[in-house]
């Protein structure tokens, strides 16, 4: 269920961009039509319209793919409520509990194997998890047999992962889409919740961090 509603994620996303192309699409035609009918003079001002139409028409889009994939992140206090207790089996070691982890920042990194963006944000993850001991970065599969997380945790270099085979932990935290971050505070309250790749997810988590400290 949680792939099907990570593909319906990806496919707003996508509608989103596609539904700026099209218009821009038939404006572009409605413009062509009148060009080829317009007297010499009428054609340079459709041009240099066009030109500047076509500048205008990149902007929208850019902005639609940076607001819907790569917008930076942020935690809001009237968004934090309590953490749900889970209790989680993992690859190597006892099982995770939020509760053994109170008193520091955590961050709950929700994945799975066939995510295609989860293999470009796993390495920066992981690489800011190594940087900064101080915080708690917890990699959470969803919903995968203990076998098939061991082979590719082993091949990506994936340490401490957390096991949600029934998916329970994501649906309690509400994660609709891979990858998503879960930030929970010192306090055990969860006070943001990132769907989707993020290429400055190392800055955000840093952020977040300073701001939690």
């Amino acid at each position: 269920m949680l792939r099907a509603r990570a593909w319906r994620s990806l496919h707003c996303t996508i509608c989103a961009a596609s539904a700026v192309v099209t218009v821009w699409r038939r404006l572009a035609s409605v413009a062509d039509r009148e060009l080829q009918q317009s007297s010499p003079p009428t054609k340079k001002r459709w041009l240099s319209w066009g030109r500047a139409f076509d500048v205008l028409a990149l902007l929208v889009i850019g902005f639609v793919i940076w607001k819907l994939l790569i917008a930076p992140r942020s935690l809001r206090e009237a968004d934090a409520h309590p953490a749900p207790q889970i209790q989680l089996a993992t690859l190597h070691g006892p099982q995770f509990t939020l509760a053994k982890h109170h008193g520091r920042i955590v961050f709950l990194d929700f994945w799975a194997t066939w995510c295609e963006p989860c293999r470009l944000s796993m390495p920066m993850v992981e690489r800011f998890a190594r940087k900064h001991p101080e915080v708690d970065v917890i990699p959470v599969d969803v919903g995968e047999p203990r076998g098939l997380v061991a082979q590719y945790a082993g091949q990506h270099g994936i340490d401490h992962v957390a096991l949600d085979n029934k998916s329970l932990a994501a649906a309690w935290f509400g994660v609709i889409g891979f990858p998503t971050m879960v930030v929970v505070d010192r306090k055990g309250l969860v006070r943001a919740t990132w769907p989707g790749f993020n290429p400055a997810v190392e800055l955000n988590m840093a952020n977040a961090a300073a701001q939690l400290r």
